[in-house]
């Protein structure tokens, strides 16, 4: 699972007008998933599937 910084400049993610995180595949805003356990949060897109961890 990539961290959304690499991914962002892999190109694998994007920000769009509003510096909202969007998958580069599908174009679709990412969910976000927290575990309170953990020390980062899961950023999920809806369509295809990918996972990427922001660190909090």
């Amino acid at each position: 699972m990539k961290s959304t910084r690499k991914a962002l400049r892999d190109g694998d993610l994007y920000k769009d007008n509003y510096e909202r995180l969007t998958c580069a595949a599908c174009e679709r805003g990412l969910k976000k998933e927290n575990d309170p356990d953990e020390v980062f949060s899961v950023r999920i897109c809806p369509d295809c599937g990918l996972r990427f961890k922001e660190l909090r």
